[in-house]
Formats: structure tokens, sequence, C-alpha cells
């Protein structure tokens, strides 16, 4: 009983997992139940087995790709690499970011899905931003010193300033323009005097 209890975790992981990936790809609407429970090796018969509703895959698969700002703040404390505003900006406004969204931030790939998607995904989105506005105006003050609300408003605008822009540069079919898209974002963000 333990086995088939842990091989069918494993199972659920990994549908999740390829969902996620493909949802970011392709959008929620871009790839049906079908093809994921085929990709992952399994029949449409399955997927019960493991969600209630296709809302339901949804909401984990967004849930899971959620969070990657966090993580990294997490392995600074534990001796990795300092997460800063300006380091931040130039991973997300990066031509990889840009290239690969199914490895990417949900919010980027698919702000205008998740905004017509149910309760439950939109919470679990909406706590995340929340999170990332913070983070992002936690390093703007130890950055520029405490101040009493100019933080989080700069922080309001660059999160939008990111996923915006990722998204006008993902759409924009010229190689060159969605290159400056990213390069112009990127330098206003980090000097916003300039």
């Amino acid at each position: 009983m333990g086995h088939s209890r842990s091989a069918k975790a494993k199972t659920h992981k990994r549908i999740v997992q390829i969902a996620s990936k493909r949802f970011r790809e392709e959008g929620l609407a871009g790839i049906g139940i079908a093809d994921l429970m085929k990709e992952a090796g399994l029949t449409v018969g399955g997927f019960y087995k493991h969600f209630k509703s296709r809302d339901d895959l949804v909401a984990e698969a967004i849930g899971s790709a959620l969070g990657v700002w966090k993580r990294q703040v997490d392995a600074a404390a534990s001796d990795g690499p300092p997460v800063t505003y300006e380091s931040l900006v130039d991973e997300y406004l990066s031509e990889a970011h840009r290239n690969h969204p199914g490895t990417g931030c949900p919010v980027g790939a698919l702000a205008g899905d998740i905004a017509r998607s149910d309760k439950r995904t939109r919470a679990l989105v909406t706590r995340q931003i929340r999170e990332n506005i913070e983070l992002l105006a936690t390093l703007l003050r130890e950055a520029n010193g405490n101040d009493k609300g100019g933080a989080r408003a700069q922080a309001i605008l660059g999160y939008c300033a990111l996923v915006g822009a990722l998204s006008v540069a993902r759409a924009a079919s010229d190689d060159q323009l969605s290159r400056e898209i990213l390069k112009t974002v990127t330098q206003l963000l980090k000097n916003p005097a300039s």
C-alpha cells in the first residue's frame, strides 16, 4: 500500500510539472487534458485519480511555478549568491527568460489567462504578486535607505514594468525590437533618473 501511495504521489507530481511547463508555454487553453496526460504517459481516465477538475490542476501547476524569488532569497541566506533589486531585474528581463516561458515566471507568461481563471488560482497568484512587490520594496529600501512609502510605489511600478516588458518582448516578432525592449526597461528600472 505504501508503494502505491508513493507511486501515485510521484505520478501526481510529474503531471503537475508537465502541466506547469506546458501551460506557461501554450497558455491555459492552449493544451488539453488529453495531451497533458499523454505526455505524462497516462490516460485521460487517470486524470481524475489525481484531480477533481481541470481548475484543480491549473491551480497546482501555477502554484508549483511560483516562489522563484523566495527560493533565491532563501538560497542567499544559506551562502548562495546575493539577491539584489538589480539582479532580479537583470534575470527577469533576460533573453533566456524571454525565450523559455515554460521555465519562467507564470505571471509573465499567463497574466491574461490568470485574470480569467478560477478564484483559487487567482488567490495563489495574488499572494505571490504581493510577496514579490514586498521583496522588491525591501530590496529598494536596503539599497536606498529607509523611506515612508516611495520604495513600495517604486516596487509596484517595477514589478508591473517587469511583467509588462517581458510580455511585450515575447509578443514582438522583431528580435531586435524585442531585445531593445528588454534592455531599455532594464536600464530604466535600474537607473530611474536616467
